[in-house]
């Protein structure tokens, strides 16, 4: 191996070195999302956790079957709404973590 083959080898494992490079700190990046995406969906479970705690044990039995009122679904979503949740199409069930939601306020005002 001459001088110029030994120089252009170590150029093709340099450039495969910063491909390599390139792909790991691409598997950081995900890697952060997903942490901050499941301390995000621990907060949201220990709150669930919370409010099934505060409302008590289910009924053993069910409850007789009554026909619903027209208000009573939107009292509920206001409920959860209020309790912290997101109402709207586009994060339903998931935890308001930055103040009120502009798609939940329109669609409580609807």
């Amino acid at each position: 191996m001459d001088s110029k083959e030994i120089f252009q080898h170590m150029e093709e494992i340099e450039d495969k070195m910063g491909l390599t490079y390139a792909d790991i700190g691409v598997l950081k990046k995900k890697i952060v999302l997903l942490l901050e995406e499941n301390n995000r969906l621990e907060m949201e479970n220990r709150q669930l956790r919370g409010l099934l705690q505060q409302n008590g044990p289910a009924p053993e039995k069910e409850p007789e079957p009554r026909e619903s009122t027209v208000g009573e679904g939107h009292d509920n979503l206001a409920r959860l709404y209020n309790e912290g949740f997101h109402i709207c199409n586009v994060y339903y069930g998931h935890l308001r973590t930055e103040g009120d939601c502009l798609f939940c306020l329109s669609f409580l005002n609807k």
